[in-house]
């Protein structure tokens, strides 16, 4: 028995060692195939980046036109809190473990560390849909030489390379294979808005189905901007000052007084300072502001599906990647957390077989969103998917307990690996540190109960 475990280790150690090797595979054209389900919807996912749940107020449009008509759900998690790991899991249907994206770069991480032939472009592909992506894809995504490279399963490209020219207003997209710059007053969530309306423009009166992702950049910060800036993110000039008398919600959480039940990590970080403070009041604000420009983009590419009548006939979901803290128990930005902040993200879905003007408390996470696309649009996967269809969800025919993995590797706040079910946050930290949350008595997280007897059984 000895010998066999000695083996099995050596074994995953081995695989371990070539995923970490392993060799970017040239990619190759994944042709739609010819044969395809007639009665499939078309699937339009529009993604922000780094949205907190309470910035929502910026988007009544998107609220109205997705939520309104269809379901919001309230308990969305995201298992990893991460930009590239959390983008994957989208991808894939699996937890970051599975897929292998643990981090935003590195060896471990980006871009290069995913298998891109095992995607839910790639399925979709071969059961015939076109396909689209518009905006930033995989952090690492298009570095150098690579720029103009077109990943597997697309068959409409227009992406951000992770270049160091990529502002606002000053950016470059690869539009299938050609580089072209934007440097002329355009703002960059706009000319996203445009090339995301043109693909359903060009193929919404067709007969084959699609599926377009459209990834803004928006509302994450702005890179290489001055401390001093008046706004960061930039929004565009139309939605400046639209903001200026708003402040975030000052929760308890914020500035939080006692972190002594908190991982060293955040017993480490100082009380907030004035200066601090200003700058979260002014990210607050400028990412309410650039988000104005996201729920236009929502607005009108709904309008386009209806005008060409396919909007019943089309599922469309809006989310972000994950979420964002300001200041809660002292962290003054970031993610990466096991805190509801960075965890929580909008889901708003619409389409056929959904409801419409539901609000559903089950907990659902972004693991759920790839197996979802699947069941509706009858693809294959060529992996094990992790999570589950939303659409029994949707019609309060969802399980009543789950929990959805906590998982964070390679990240200086230390890695750990957790569960949020509807009622509790666990947290088990490499070293032997844990937090435990009750949700109910407790929903800013302000005291971590994992020393408590009376929660001993909820813990084990």
């Amino acid at each position: 028995m000895a010998g066999a475990i000695v083996g099995l280790g050596l074994t995953l150690l081995v695989a371990l060692v070539l995923v970490e090797r392993r060799e970017r595979i040239p990619t190759t054209p994944v042709k739609p195939a010819a044969e395809y389900e007639q009665s499939a919807p078309n699937i339009v996912v529009v993604m922000t980046d780094d949205q907190a749940i309470d910035t929502m107020r910026a988007m009544p449009r998107t609220r109205r036109l997705v939520g309104g008509h269809g379901v919001t759900f309230a308990n969305s998690v995201v298992s990893f809190p991460l930009c590239c790991p959390s983008r994957a899991t989208f991808l894939t249907g699996q937890y970051a473990h599975n897929h292998g994206v643990r981090d935003n770069g590195g060896p471990n991480g980006g871009y290069q560390a995913l298998d891109e032939h095992e995607t839910l472009p790639v399925w979709l592909s071969r059961t015939g849909f076109r396909t689209g992506f518009v905006g930033k894809f995989l952090n690492g995504y298009g570095k150098v030489d690579r720029a103009r490279e077109v990943p597997p399963g697309w068959t409409d490209w227009y992406g951000l390379p992770s270049t160091a020219k990529q502002r606002p207003f000053d950016f470059e997209l690869n539009e299938n294979g050609k580089l072209v710059t934007y440097d002329d007053g355009e703002y960059k969530t706009e000319v996203l808005e445009d090339k995301a309306v043109s693909f359903i423009r060009d193929h919404a009166p067709g007969k084959r189905p699609f599926f377009l992702w459209v990834a803004t950049d928006a509302p994450h910060k702005d890179a290489g901007v001055d401390v001093g800036a008046e706004r960061n993110p930039e929004p565009a000039p139309r939605d400046r000052k639209r903001f200026d008398d708003r402040k975030p919600p000052r929760k308890q959480s914020v500035d939080e007084k006692d972190v002594s039940d908190k991982p060293r990590s955040v017993q480490r970080r100082p009380r907030l300072d004035d200066e601090t403070r200003a700058e979260i009041d002014k990210v607050y604000v400028s990412q309410l502001e650039s988000l104005v420009a996201v729920d236009r983009l929502v607005k009108r590419l709904v309008r386009e599906l209806r005008s060409a009548g396919e909007l019943d006939d089309t599922l469309v979901l809006f989310t972000s990647d994950h979420g964002f803290l300001r200041g809660h128990h002292r962290i003054d930005s970031g993610k990466s957390r096991v805190y509801e902040e960075a965890i929580r993200v909008p889901l708003l879905v619409r389409g056929p077989g959904i409801p419409r003007g539901v609000t559903e408390d089950a907990v659902v996470a972004n693991v759920d969103l790839a197996p979802t696309i699947l069941e509706l649009t009858g693809a294959t996967p060529s992996v094990e998917v992790d999570g589950r269809s939303l659409v029994p969800v949707a019609r309060g025919e969802g399980p009543e307990e789950r929990a959805v993995l906590l998982e964070v590797f390679e990240r200086p706040v230390g890695r750990f690996t957790g569960v949020r079910t509807r009622h509790y946050t666990y947290a088990h930290y490499e070293g032997g540190t844990h937090e435990l949350y009750d949700l109910e008595r407790d929903p800013e997280q302000l005291e971590s109960v994992h020393n408590d007897p009376r929660y001993a059984e909820v813990r084990a």
